[in-house]
């Protein structure tokens, strides 16, 4: 099995943990690397393209409105003590943590494009 390439955004700080992404044509890897229980999460290529273009149509600080439909779904929840979690709907017991910190970050690095190459990976 080949180790994956993780990726993060470039608004995390230097050398601090952050949410990181993964890829495959058919699994999209999403982990955040201070997790205390290390949890991966896998979705699918349209799961995390849905995410993505949702993620680009709020402001930063704003929580993304629910996303009905068919397929599994990456679903973010806002915690106490300023808690992110992360799961995706089809396997709710896989659960990243990360911050509200770290999460920005990541959603900056979203609506600047930095993970749109993973959505190309995924078409070709």
């Amino acid at each position: 099995m080949r180790t994956p390439n993780w990726q993060k955004s470039s608004y995390c700080p230097e050398g601090n943990s952050c949410v990181h992404v993964s890829g495959t044509a058919t699994h999209i890897r999403i982990t955040e690397s201070s997790d205390p229980r290390e949890a991966i999460l896998t979705a699918t290529p349209a799961a995390f393209a849905s995410l993505l273009h949702t993620l680009k149509k709020v402001p930063t600080r704003a929580a993304p409105e629910s996303t009905d439909g068919p397929g599994p779904r990456i679903g973010i929840a806002f915690g106490a003590a300023d808690a992110v979690y992360l799961r995706e709907t089809s396997s709710p017991d896989t659960v990243v943590t990360t911050t509200r910190t770290k999460w920005d970050a990541f959603v900056r690095g979203v609506q600047a494009g930095e993970f749109d190459h993973f959505l190309d990976a995924a078409e070709s």
